[in-house]
Formats: C-alpha cells, structure tokens, sequence
C-alpha cells in the first residue's frame, strides 16, 4: 500500500466541519449506508429526521472535504435518562475511504460544542468502548445509568457536558425509531 492515495487516507488530518443542510441529506444517507451493514442502521437517520421528538435542529454535523462535500457525520438526538432530557449521539458514520482520517471525531466534536451551545447537559452513546473515551464519555454504569436491554457495561456510555449538571441516574429513553 504504498500509493499516496492510501497514505493520504490513512492520516488523520483537520477536517472542516458544519451543520448539515437540507441539500446534505441524500449524501448524509449514502455515508450512514455506506458505513452500516442492515437497512435498519442505514435509514436510521431519515427515521430520526421525521421524529420530532428526536430531532434537535442544528445538532446533525458533517465533517467535510475540500469541496465542502460530506464525508463524515454525527448526530445528537433527544433521549433521557430517567425522566432527564439528555442527547444520544448516534450514528456516528464516515465513508469507508475517509476512516482512519479523522473525519469521525471532527464530526463528534463539533456536535458536541453545537450541544453545549444549545444549553444540553448530557450525552450517552451506545458504541466502541476504544473510541468514545477520547471525548470524555466514561461508562454509563458508574453513573447508575443503564438500558432496558442487555448490551456489554464498556459499550454504554455518558458525558456530561456541564460540571454543574452532573449525569443523572436513570435508565436510558431512546426515541421509538431507535427500537429501544
């Protein structure tokens, strides 16, 4: 693998990032559906979209390449924690050729700084225990946070976003197109 298209890709690098648009939602889905194996994971965005309940304006993110064309996304929807309002932080997705760039964890970090400006004070994810902890998610389970469903304690996790609004206790709400 010594092309430089293949070094290139393999670099992090600082990606460019902002708010999605109504012209991005086509490209988000192709990079949802590109990155998930089932139909499910791949329309889950259009399934949170057309849930008011779960969509939050301004807290779907895109990392973007030079032609400020979407390669990577996150989105941040309603949940709750007990009877607490949070935010879920799911899909986290990027094109299979802009993996290993960056282009995720810029996407995850802008989310989080457009949550912290919406006043939000905590997040969970339900995801890769290797990943999640570089933003500040610790388990869910030290928080006496949990899910209605069995999944594996490292996989759960939480952030809060505001010192003075610790985690709260609680079971996790997920919005229905979640099936959770």
């Amino acid at each position: 693998m010594s092309s430089s298209r293949s070094r290139s890709h393999s670099r992090p690098r600082s990606w460019a990032t902002r708010t999605e648009t109504g012209a991005d939602a086509e490209v988000v889905r192709d990079i949802v559906r590109a990155a998930f194996p089932t139909p499910d994971e791949a329309f889950l965005v259009d399934a949170l979209r057309a849930d008011p309940g779960a969509w939050i304006e301004g807290l779907s993110l895109v990392a973007v390449d030079d032609a400020d064309r979407p390669v990577g996304h996150a989105l941040l929807t309603r949940c709750h924690i007990g009877d607490r309002p949070a935010l879920c932080l799911a899909p986290v997705a990027v094109r299979p050729e802009h993996q290993n760039t960056g282009a995720g964890s810029a996407a995850v970090r802008a989310a989080l700084r457009a949550a912290e400006r919406l006043g939000e004070h905590h997040v969970v994810v339900l995801g890769h225990p290797e990943y999640y902890p570089r933003f500040g998610f610790t388990r869910a389970s030290a928080h006496g946070i949990g899910l209605t469903v069995d999944v594996p304690d490292e996989a759960l996790m939480a952030l809060t976003l505001d010192a003075a609004h610790p985690l709260p206790s609680g079971t996790v709400r997920y919005a229905a197109p979640f099936g959770i």
